[in-house]
């Protein structure tokens, strides 16, 4: 089974929904009249990322009767979408989020669990944390979503792979910092090696989407892609431009890579969870 995907490499209005609304909508269009049958969108893709007090102000709930939502699961209809926005609970708690939209529905939605705040980063100060990492069923197969710093932990993704992810649908708002060989920034190196690394240790598909633009000093360089689950990277977006990364996959290649390299039946779940109950155990020397 062959499916075409598009990243969108947008640069978003902060704190303007409306705007940023306007852009899914219109590159959802043109994804679609391009063939493609999933449409993924980097991280608080409807909201901008360096929103500090705004958070309250521009969260949605994914449901058919917000404002912000109901096009977008039109959309849905004709393509799946991956979305990026604030998630408002029932307790007026706020999540950097992403939803999976299809056929009308939300298919899952994912709340960030790792909220960094060192360096150039503040979210622990804003942002409640997620507290699960679930795959979930699509009409292309089993997928998991992980936010940015999710992905930098190798925990989430293993327990995707666990879960029975066969797409891994990674989407980040990621600041350039620090200049790489040949003007690659040092940012952009680590994120292509670590996404080019779970798609070999993991035998399945990573797609990476990333924003582009300015933001209150912030600038973030886009470069999505795309690897199989050899390792190989099947496409690569251009670094600070805005548009569409589009290519084919063939959910095939999973089981040509699993049989020469069956490291998914040979995974010992039973001992990594035997030794992590170890490790958190109170005799364990590293908890001293």
């Amino acid at each position: 089974m062959k499916i075409q995907i598009s990243l969108a490499q947008i640069n978003t209005h902060l704190g303007n929904v409306s705007a940023n609304l306007d852009k899914h909508l219109q590159l959802a269009q043109e994804a679609h009249a391009s063939g493609a049958d999933l449409l993924i969108f980097p991280e608080l893709s409807l909201t901008g990322y360096v929103l500090q007090d705004l958070a309250s102000t521009v969260a949605h709930s994914a449901r058919p009767d917000d404002p912000v939502f109901k096009p977008l699961l039109d959309a849905s209809r004709k393509l799946d979408l991956v979305v990026g926005f604030v998630d408002e609970d029932h307790r007026h708690r706020f999540y950097i989020a992403a939803a999976y939209l299809s056929q009308g529905q939300v298919v899952h939605i994912h709340h960030k669990v790792y909220l960094p705040t060192y360096g150039l980063f503040d979210e622990g100060r804003f942002f409640a944390w997620g507290d699960e990492v679930r795959a979930f069923d699509t009409r292309f197969g089993r997928a998991g979503m992980l936010i940015c710093e999710d992905f930098w932990h190798a925990s989430p993704p293993y327990l995707l792979w666990l879960d029975g992810a066969e797409l891994m649908l990674f989407a980040s708002a990621s600041p350039g910092r620090g200049l790489g060989s040949e003007a690659q920034l040092e940012s952009a190196r680590w994120v292509e090696h670590i996404n080019r690394a779970y798609a070999s240790l993991f035998t399945t598909f990573v797609l990476h989407a990333n924003r582009v633009g300015y933001e209150d000093g912030l600038n973030f360089w886009g470069g999505c892609t795309v690897f199989d689950p050899n390792g190989e990277l099947l496409v690569k977006g251009p670094y600070h431009q805005e548009g569409l990364v589009s290519t084919v996959i063939d959910l095939n290649q999973l089981h040509r890579t699993r049989a020469r390299l069956p490291l998914l039946r040979d995974e010992r779940t039973a001992l990594a969870l035997r030794e992590m109950n170890r490790i958190l155990g109170s005799g364990s020397r590293t908890n001293r």
